[in-house]
């Protein structure tokens, strides 16, 4: 069996058709799951019910784990799995360091820069398996947990489709890295107020989540509910991810584009036959 050399550019892990189709689907998922409060009417039964979070949560991770398996089909080997596990085990092992201390999660810089070297799907995939991993680790499994789940893989899938790869190095890609970490810790912590915000009431009339009203008024209240109850938490949270992000990314492109170059993802494999084998063994001298 023959591989070629590693190749002189690192190429992130490509999405199959199949993988692209899983992301879409999950993604629309999401969607509707983080959003359907908004659209349900007053009299509907879904608009009362407490079993609509819990059932979305429970649908979630089959969803994710239907990803999974499209994109370990597609384009994810066991060279690709170890490194999945790697950085899921680094990522998890992060996240208590800050976690409930003003909103500082060291692992959100990690999911960026893994992100950005190895490609979106990939992306996505390390960022579910490191917030499930990390909730086994600190105790956090709940009804949340498969939100954050895909908050995370949206946060990671879209550090690795950020502009030029090939074209954009050195300090102006750690100014976008850091300016998309800060950006995305805002949108991680919008997107998990709203799966919040729903179930929580009695807050006060300008704050709580009405079931019902019109979309603009509810969108109203909401942004007055991130304002209030936060704003603080990601704050601190991009600001952290910014920090560490200038701080060792440099070092760390480095060393994750060295690992995708010597792992050669996308190098294919070939077979010698036994006749070809033979033929370039040296004979042992009598």
């Amino acid at each position: 069996m023959t591989t070629p050399g590693p190749t002189s550019r690192p190429r992130p892990i490509r999405i199959g058709p199949r993988g692209a189709v899983a992301l879409a689907l999950v993604t629309l998922i999401g969607i509707a799951a983080f959003g359907w409060p908004l659209l349900a009417d007053r009299q509907s039964g879904l608009a009362h019910s407490q079993d609509a979070p819990l059932l979305f949560a429970a649908l979630l991770p089959l969803l994710v784990a239907v990803v999974v398996a499209t994109l370990a089909d597609d384009g994810m080997d066991s060279k690709a799995v170890a490194m999945l596990g790697v950085l899921a085990a680094v990522g998890a092992a992060l996240r208590p360091l800050g976690a409930g201390t003003a909103g500082l999660e060291p692992m959100f810089f990690l999911m960026v820069l893994s992100g950005r070297v190895l490609g979106p799907g990939f992306g996505f995939v390390l960022g579910s398996v490191t917030m499930f991993a990390s909730a086994l680790l600190t105790g956090g499994v709940g009804p949340w947990m498969p939100f954050q789940m895909l908050a995370m893989g949206w946060f990671s899938l879209g550090a690795g489709l950020l502009p030029g790869p090939d074209r954009i190095r050195g300090r102006a890609e750690l100014a976008m890295l850091a300016l998309y970490g800060f950006l995305g810790s805002f949108a991680y912590g919008t997107i998990m107020n709203l799966q919040g915000w729903v179930i929580l009431q009695g807050m006060g009339q300008g704050v709580s989540f009405h079931p019902g009203d019109p979309v603009a008024a509810n969108l109203a209240r909401f942004v007055a509910y991130c304002l209030a109850t936060s704003v603080g938490w990601d704050l601190g949270r991009a600001a952290l991810t910014v920090v560490l992000t200038l701080a060792l990314g440099t070092t760390l492109l480095k060393a994750l584009r060295r690992a995708t170059r010597k792992a050669a993802f996308d190098a294919p494999v070939s077979f010698d036959s036994a006749t070809e084998v033979a033929q370039h063994t040296p004979q042992k001298q009598v």
